[in-house]
């Protein structure tokens, strides 16, 4: 059965609540909420995906750069007093704060810890199609998959035919969550170029009603393979941006 997620930024707790509301009112389809880990926010990944439950289903992101090695996992009880299951692991940023501790902690190793001493969780791992060739991304997702991640969170996809490629290269039986954000502005749609690296169709355009039509026809994508689809409304209304899709 397909999965729905909307990942929501927690900038604020009451902002978040308030998406929170708004997708539970507005949005049926979605079961689940994933989380990202932003350390300047004070709201921690795994503290926003708590106000999530127990209406939605709800998975953290967990960056690996920033577990130290010899202390407990940080996460591990909260996780286990509001019933959170699954989690993301990325190996995440250098922060921007050159005062920020972090680690020499990659996202295979914090797979790997997070499977041996969390055991009962599901394990996702990140999936990039623009960082490196083709190849170079299937061997890396073959490595996350055997330090114990049992499916990927993709980067926001503008383009089915990428998707399909990367489609064939995975194992089959393996869980994948096709993501699609809305970038309705030239200077968004140049940050995904530049920073990013995405690639975007000849056809895009940086309007809603571009990003309303592509969210159906991912979300068709993922239903028509038996996979999930997450969607990520950057400046963009939650409910504008999905009602009537999701």
């Amino acid at each position: 059965m397909t999965r729905v997620s909307i990942e929501l930024v927690p900038r604020s707790r009451s902002g978040l609540r308030a998406e929170l509301a708004a997708v539970a009112e507005h949005l049926p389809g979605a079961d689940t909420i994933n989380i990202p880990d932003f350390p300047r926010f004070s709201t921690r990944s795994w503290h926003g995906c708590a106000f999530a439950r127990p209406h939605h289903r709800a998975i953290p992101h967990i960056r690996a750069v920033d577990l130290n090695p010899r202390e407990p996992l940080p996460m591990a009880a909260h996780l286990d007093q509001h019933g959170i299951d699954e989690v993301i692991v990325i190996t995440g940023d250098a922060p921007g704060d050159m005062n920020a501790r972090v680690y020499n902690v990659d996202a295979e190793a914090a797979i790997r810890r997070i499977r041996r001493e969390l055991p009962h969780l599901k394990v996702y791992a990140g999936l990039d199609p623009y960082r490196q060739s083709l190849s170079r991304e299937q061997s890396y997702l073959e490595r996350k998959l055997e330090a114990g991640a049992c499916g990927f969170f993709t980067q926001p996809f503008f383009d089915l035919r990428l998707m399909d490629a990367y489609a064939d290269l995975l194992p089959e039986g393996v869980e994948v969550w096709w993501g699609a954000t809305s970038v309705t502005s030239e200077g968004s749609e140049g940050y995904w170029r530049t920073r990013n690296h995405a690639v975007f169709p000849r056809r895009f355009e940086a309007t809603l009603e571009w990003n309303r039509r592509f969210a159906c026809e991912l979300l068709t994508f993922a239903r028509e393979r038996g996979q999930h689809a997450y969607f990520m409304p950057i400046k963009a209304d939650v409910v504008e941006y999905l009602g009537g899709i999701v």
